[in-house]
């Protein structure tokens, strides 16, 4: 019998803002290229793995704020979800290390044009990123919205925290052109009939998380909704049906079901 397949640590974040219509919120988010081996084509949040430069940062308490009480397990997540925001949408969820205010948009956008590129060929760190421009990451920007990981048995299998995130004032976000090749902000109702429409590509999770989200009619409420929130871990049982396939997930989740269908298998 083939040994399961250790999951990798992943973070991800549900940039949200206030949308125009009335009583309805707004999430960032990316196409992701057809030619990536993982989720290719889907529509999903900017997010990835939790890498080595992140556990650096992690050593490096200078270069965060809001991490007290954060086991180091804990801000490595967050520290994985804002880099990999930053690298895919150009969004950076930091402050002035001197004067503790939040980095405005025409500065975010400064440090994206001079270092975004480099950032994602890996001929600069992160770390260094921060350290010269004086930044520190705002860790307590980001709420635990959820834990998925991938089922047991899958090629590819990730141990990710979903986090709910105000994003900045007029920090709009635009996709990387490598990983993903389009974005928008989007209500999560409409994401939501998209993926059913066949309009979008949304994988099993991402489905879920919106349809709870879009209970949330603003983005103070869905934060306060998740303040208030215990995180149940999720890890997806699959079965094979006639018709296709069926996932079972715990009911104490919070995604309103136990046994969903999700199509047909190929």
């Amino acid at each position: 019998m083939a040994e399961a397949s250790a999951s990798r640590p992943a973070s991800t974040i549900l940039l949200l803002r206030d949308g125009a219509a009335a009583k309805e919120i707004e999430v960032f988010m990316m196409v992701r290229h057809h030619q990536i081996e993982f989720n290719s084509g889907a529509l999903v949040f900017p997010g990835g793995s939790v890498d080595a430069g992140d556990q650096e940062i992690v050593k490096r308490s200078d270069l965060y704020s809001g991490g007290e009480g954060l086991s180091e397990s804990d801000r490595g997540f967050r520290i994985a979800a804002i880099r990999e925001t930053f690298e895919e949408s150009g969004i950076l969820l930091a402050r002035s290390k001197d004067s503790g205010t939040p980095v405005d948009a025409k500065r975010a956008g400064e440090i994206a044009d001079a270092h975004r590129v480099a950032l994602n060929e890996h001929k600069v760190s992160f770390l260094s990123i921060l350290a010269d421009n004086g930044l520190q990451l705002a860790l307590d920007t980001l709420l635990p919205y959820a834990h998925w990981i991938t089922p047991e048995g899958m090629p590819k299998r990730f141990d990710t925290w979903f986090f709910l995130a105000a994003a900045p004032p007029d920090q709009l976000g635009a996709h990387d052109g490598r990983e993903s090749t389009d974005s928008i902000w989007v209500s999560p109702r409409e994401a939501v009939e998209g993926g059913e429409s066949g309009r979008f590509k949304l994988p099993f999770p991402t489905t879920r998380n919106l349809i709870r989200l879009a209970k949330q009619s603003s983005v103070s409420a869905a934060l306060e909704h998740a303040r208030g929130m215990s995180v149940v871990t999720v890890m997806p049982v699959m079965t094979r049906t006639e018709t296709g396939r069926q996932l079972r997930i715990s009911r104490e989740a919070g995604y309103d079901g136990e046994v969903f269908e999700v199509g047909a298998v190929g």
